[in-house]
């Protein structure tokens, strides 16, 4: 099976050694998106979480656009936060971004995470034929 690099300039370029996304067959593994601004490769906000959090899904969603699918096409998510008390607000606006049902998720507490962020996610996805 060969597998295909995700890229483009909608969402925040790699700071790693690391691709955006990488597809294999049908399914599509996202890497951690930070709530970079695409364009400027700075954080959205230094404080406010819900905000980081939008920018966190608005970058996944570019990924996912250039992989050919949607956020509809996810099926499971890793959530990073560094502080679990904002565990309803994380809920509240990926409410905002899918529609039920859900996919699968995780959400886990992490001291720190690059740039300063409040918080990452990276996906699963898998395309139709």
């Amino acid at each position: 099976m060969s597998k295909t690099i995700i890229h483009t300039d909608k969402a925040p370029t790699a700071i790693g050694a690391y691709s955006q996304a990488v597809r294999a067959g049908n399914t599509v593994y996202l890497s951690g998106q930070i709530p970079l601004l695409p364009e400027s490769m700075t954080l959205i906000s230094e404080t406010d979480f819900a905000e980081q959090s939008h920018q966190v899904f608005k970058n996944l969603r570019a990924v996912c656009e250039a992989a050919g699918g949607s956020l509809n096409d996810i099926v499971k998510i890793n959530a990073y936060l560094t502080d679990l008390s904002h565990f309803a607000t994380f809920n509240e606006v990926m409410a905002q971004y899918f529609a039920q049902p859900y996919p699968a998720r995780a959400a886990v507490g992490v001291m720190s995470l690059p740039r300063g962020a409040l918080v990452e996610a990276e996906a699963v996805m898998v395309l139709g034929e």
